[in-house]
């Protein structure tokens, strides 16, 4: 290095006589232009001014005066500036799922990865004595001078790539003076000192500005080839070369005539450089641009999913951090049960001005989103994430929570409660308001008669969940659904049981992927592996934590199969034990299916996105509920999804708990033993007798809430999500 470094310096030492005859013509040439100074453009003699004083000042140098321009700046003290850099998001098999761009479109690649027509017509364009000078190239300062003092503007530069590349990382975009060049200069001299020439020009190529965002060669080739920078060609790279003098003015998309004019030049300057035969140089000059502008940078597969993989990055890293960019993250998406998930809800949902639903699968046993996809026929983009920030009451999809937090508390599923159409609870603790009692009536006022909790729960049974969760406590419910999985803060207040509260689909899915789990909960992870600069950020390892006891799990997943098996969703049978429950609000304005099997938790939320509109007269349905078309999507999702993995048995819990009859907290009609639900006929025997009511226990303070062990995920500026209000009447 150091004998290349000295045979290139004696080299240029050699032309020092030559480099003063060209400097005394630059001075000829301002003498002789002063009388037409009045017609010259104000920036233009500042500019030749500026390149005379630093060829009087490279001159200079060539005679020993390198030592002191070199002394004047140090390039370890510096900091390069902070380069924007793409960051890629990617399914959990690889393929590309899309960007999250920065405000500069820039891949780093080593030089190997790169077309070598490239870097040779950078040179033969830039900086043809690039591998001869040691950082300036006196001789080309000169020339450049002489050719701009004639032309009275800038026709010429005469920065070596060193040169632009000091600029680039270190000094920017700053008014262009004596003193940014002489440092400039100095960088440039330190460079080349320090660095081999491959290391630079590679450094140039990456870092090079190619118009349209696009920064380096890779971002350039993708931008105007719809191709990796390895795979140009000849003529390509020539244009890819041309472009960093004037971007715009050479913008092969606005501009073509310009364009195929500056790519010529190229190919004419590595004609003359020797870089390329006058045969190659023949017919390259005739090729076509073909461009074929790329989408790389801006096409995302799924936006909703990578929309929330980058919000989570942000909260993880920072936003300037991701803004930055330059991460590769590899996701838990399956794109297979992603792009099921896609035709379940869209073979459906078929007519534009239909409702919007939203569809999230969780492995239980990891907590890794499988699938996470939410759409509106005709609607476009939608403005926010219904999966993640739509919060919409989740109706009788919450009764589990209270089931299982009976049998917590020791309560058997045998326990035997009456039905009767409508009832009013008058425990203080479920006041609707000054004085107000609670009241609860079926799905069109039908009477369910009296039956143990297993088939209130298969059909849905408002008046007996309205009893069981003053049994249990409203509180003691919104903690038990927090521990499964709930995030947003609830209310522990009565209708909880009948899920007046609004939840997201994300959050429904992982609290019932702890049923799957046998209590056990995972925090639904979308992120596999992170890695920046070879270095590994964040690698995925499952951790779970008991949320509930596995036996009462196991007994609340037996009601459960009862739901599928021959309670409301048995639209949701896929030929395989699964297990699940309906929700649906009052004026049908949400439907929901959440259900599993031992392999895969899917639920699937219904319902309009911008407003609580009644759904009614969807696709042949008249009145939209959770066991209709959501658990028509669920079906065709999971049937699909498991086709081929092996058939699995549910764990069988162990019958434990006090057989309860149901308490007297509320004023009813008789009772039938024979009655309808929201369903199907339900033959019922009566009820053991009831025991006297208990005092009714303090109420709490209305203001108290239950919050989750962990706070509620933070929502993305500027998104609106639908907030709905408490309803006591819940369709199954």
């Amino acid at each position: 290095m150091d004998g290349e470094r000295g045979r290139r310096h004696r080299s240029d030492s050699g032309e020092n006589a030559r480099d003063e005859l060209l400097l005394a013509a630059v001075l000829r040439a301002r003498a002789r232009r002063r009388s037409h100074a009045n017609h010259r453009v104000v920036g233009a003699k500042l500019a030749l001014g500026v390149v005379t004083l630093l060829a009087i000042a490279v001159v200079a140098a060539s005679f020993g005066g390198s030592s002191v321009i070199a002394a004047s700046c140090s390039l370890s003290s510096l900091r390069p500036i902070s380069f924007g850099e793409d960051s890629f998001v990617f399914a959990a098999d690889g393929s590309r799922l899309g960007a999250i761009p920065s405000a500069q479109h820039r891949e780093p690649l080593p030089m190997w990865k790169i077309s070598p027509w490239l870097p040779k017509a950078t040179v033969a364009i830039e900086d043809r004595r690039f591998y001869k000078h040691a950082g300036l190239d006196y001789v080309g300062i000169a020339r450049a001078a002489v050719a701009d003092a004639k032309a009275g503007r800038i026709v010429e530069g005469g920065s070596t790539i060193e040169q632009e590349l000091a600029r680039n990382l270190y000094i920017g975009h700053a008014e262009k003076t004596l003193t940014r060049k002489v440092k400039e200069a100095c960088l440039a001299l330190k460079m080349d000192d320090r660095w081999p020439k491959q290391q630079i020009l590679a450094s140039y190529v990456n870092e090079v500005f190619y118009g349209h965002q696009a920064y380096g060669a890779e971002a350039a080739a993708e931008t105007y080839f719809s191709k990796s920078a390895r795979r140009l060609g000849l003529a390509q790279a020539a244009l890819l070369a041309g472009l960093p003098q004037s971007p715009s003015a050479y913008d092969p998309i606005v501009h073509p005539g310009p364009a195929v004019h500056r790519r010529n030049q190229v190919l004419h300057a590595m004609l003359e450089t020797g870089a390329i035969s006058p045969e190659a140089y023949g017919w390259a000059i005739h090729r076509p641009l073909g461009l074929r502008p790329g989408n790389r940078y801006t096409a995302i597969n799924h936006p909703g999913f990578v929309g929330y993989v980058q919000t989570l990055l942000e909260q993880r890293f920072g936003k300037k951090t991701v803004e930055n960019g330059g991460l590769r993250v590899r996701t838990t998406l399956d794109p297979r049960l992603q792009m099921l998930a896609v035709n379940a809800i869209k073979n459906v949902l078929r007519t534009p001005g239909d409702p919007g639903a939203a569809l999230v699968a969780i492995n239980p046993h990891t907590g890794a989103i499988k699938a996470l996809m939410t759409y509106q026929p005709g609607s476009g983009t939608l403005q926010f994430n219904l999966a993640t920030q739509g919060h919409r009451q989740a109706g009788s999809a919450f009764k589990p929570f209270t089931l299982v937090t009976a049998i917590d508390q020791g309560i058997s599923l045998d326990s035997g409660f009456s039905g009767p159409p409508e009832l009013t609870i008058t425990d203080p603790r479920c006041l609707t308001g000054i004085n107000e009692y609670w009241h609860v009536h079926n799905y069109a006022d039908e009477s369910a008669g009296s039956m143990n909790l297993r088939e209130a729960l298969a059909h849905s049974v408002n008046t007996i969940f309205s009893q069981l969760v003053v049994e249990v406590g409203p509180d003691n419910v919104a903690r038990m659904a927090h521990r499964m999985g709930i995030r947003t803060p609830l209310q522990p207040v009565c209708s909880i049981t009948l899920g007046s509260q609004a939840v997201t689909p994300l959050e429904m899915t992982a609290a019932y992927a702890t049923f799957a789990s046998r209590g056990v909960y995972h925090a639904p992870q979308p992120i596999a592996l992170i890695r920046s600069d070879r270095k590994t950020l964040f690698d995925f390892e499952p951790k779970g934590k008991r949320a509930v006891g596995q036996n009462a799990a196991d007994l609340a997943v037996e009601a459960l199969q009862g739901v599928v098996d021959h309670g409301t969703a048995v639209a949701a049978q896929i030929g395989r034990p699964a297990a699940g429950k309906t929700g649906t609000t009052e004026n049908h304005a949400d439907a929901w299916f959440c259900g599993f099997t031992p392999q895969l938790v899917t639920c699937v939320w219904v319902g309009y996105p911008q407003a609580e509109i009644p759904m009614h007269y969807v696709e042949g349905v008249y009145d939209v509920v959770g066991g209709s078309i959501p658990a028509q999507i669920w079906h065709d999702f999971m049937w699909r999804a498991l086709a081929g993995r092996p058939v699995k048995e549910f764990a069988e819990g162990i019958p434990t708990g006090t057989v309860a009859n149901g308490p007297s907290y509320y004023t009813a009609p008789a009772t039938p033993t024979t009655t309808t639900t929201t369903s199907s006929p339900v033959t019922t025997t009566p009820a053991p007798a009831r025991p006297a009511a208990p005092k009714p226990k303090a109420a709490p303070s209305p203001a108290a809430t239950v919050t989750p062990e962990q706070p509620p995920p933070t929502e993305p500026a500027g998104t609106q999500p639908v907030e709905t209000t408490p309803t006591t009447t819940t369709p199954g």
